[in-house]
């Protein structure tokens, strides 16, 4: 326990510094849990932290997790991996040349414009949408739903070329680390605003779109300055460990699994539900909206899955889970269209891990939203949370093929007709 609470406040202190952590010659493993015994002992292991960093928690037999090893802990894990008989693959030998190679900065100035060669900044992408807003005012709005817990704004755009439209949720980036999400979603507004292409102009025409790009500004904000690899909000719930997993919170079947109530857990869900200011100023924002939404599509990394409700303990399906299926089966098949990327779809307990509290289900479940899924873009190889920047927009193109497809399905079976 003493050797967690120093490795804690050594992490306090660097972020005090507002110095990058680095994971230099930290070994990636992708490990498969097969077992009760190895579920148990992994989940003790997490939590006294013995200098492992578990990149997903052990939830439940039968899933796969990454687990970063520090160098002076190889001999420990390796000695771990016999005693348990795990299943374990070494993705990468040092974990910080991923890193360093995710975002290489474009020779190209700032002044030359945004745009999806490398990931932005919050307040970068903050001011393109403004710039978006101003370019196109009678389509285009920008508004801030509430700040965070550090004060700053939650911003979401509003999309709407005719009145009547059926709306589309659109939210990215409730977990930090997730880059690509915000990436992605911002190049599909450029798209919505600017393609050529009719099954786009189409998209951009008939429906309404609102798009939380950032909707854990902290968080993101806290991975650019001192944390790549954080995940939750940044509110101190002790006095050692800030932060809880957003994607918990939601008050819907909280705490039904796949969720911890040990704040230094990354899937902690809050000591109560919608503990958060970001997941209040969410709810309070949706609630003005819910009757417009057809679709609340959530994106998230990685894995290459397409997720249905429900994720809690012990779940029911979806009273309409057969025309879910058949809507992620064509989300599915436009994802491999273009690059032959291949999707896993089916409800989060059943193709993911049992997964509570999250707004795929609270958007469903409590609030009858029609369509709720999820995205889980890639990858499936070494780079998970930190997928290059060259992958941005062919992860962005094959996204909008996904969602030309699911929402050409979804109209012939009766849905969007809403005025």
């Amino acid at each position: 326990m003493f050797r967690n609470s120093f490795i804690l406040l050594a992490l306090l202190f660097l972020a005090a510094r507002s110095e990058l952590v680095r994971y230099d010659n930290y070994h990636l493993y992708r490990v498969e849990i097969a077992t009760q015994e190895q579920l148990t002992v992994l989940q003790q292991v997490e939590l006294y932290g013995n200098g492992y960093l578990f990149l997903d928690s052990p939830v439940q037999s039968r899933m796969n997790l990454s687990i970063l090893v520090p160098p002076h802990k190889l001999d420990d894990y390796r000695q771990l991996e016999r005693n348990l008989h795990l299943r374990s693959r070494l993705a990468t030998p040092n974990f910080q040349s991923i890193i360093d190679a995710e975002n290489v900065p474009r020779k190209a100035k700032r002044s030359e414009g945004f745009g999806w060669e490398e990931y932005q900044s919050l307040e970068a992408i903050y001011e393109w949408l403004d710039e978006l807003a101003a370019q196109y005012p009678s389509v285009l709005s920008v508004e801030s739903i509430g700040r965070t817990y550090e004060g700053r704004e939650m911003k979401l755009v509003k999309l709407s070329q005719q009145p009547g439209n059926p709306g589309i949720f659109l939210e990215a980036n409730i977990h930090a680390r997730e880059w690509i999400t915000s990436a992605t979603v911002t190049w599909l507004l450029n798209e919505l605003l600017t393609s050529q292409d009719p099954a786009v102009q189409e998209l951009a025409v008939n429906y309404d779109w609102y798009i939380l790009p950032v909707a854990n500004p902290d968080g993101f904000h806290y991975t650019k300055t001192t944390n790549r690899l954080w995940r939750k909000n940044r509110y101190p719930h002790t006095v050692l460990c800030a932060g809880v997993d957003l994607n918990r919170n939601f008050p819907y079947h909280w705490m039904e699994g796949g969720a911890s109530a040990v704040a230094c857990n990354d899937i902690f869900a809050g000591p109560e539900p919608a503990s958060e200011i970001e997941t209040k100023n969410t709810i309070a924002y949706y609630e003005t909206i819910v009757d417009r939404i057809e679709l609340h599509l959530q994106f998230h990394s990685y894995g290459q899955y397409i997720l249905l409700p429900y994720g809690y303990q012990d779940a029911d399906y979806p009273d309409n889970y057969s025309d879910q299926m058949d809507i992620a089966e064509a989300a599915a098949s436009g994802f491999a269209t273009r690059y032959n990327t291949r999707y896993t779809f089916g409800t989060i307990a059943d193709v993911l891990y049992v997964d509570s509290g999250s707004t795929t289900d609270w958007s469903h479940g409590y609030h009858k939203t029609p369509l709720s899924m999820c995205f889980e873009f890639r990858d499936n190889g070494p780079y998970g949370f930190v997928l290059p920047a060259d992958q941005i927009i062919p992860n962005a193109e094959e996204t909008l093929d996904a969602m030309i497809a699911m929402l050409a399905k979804a109209k012939t079976m009766g849905y969007f007709n809403r005025t």
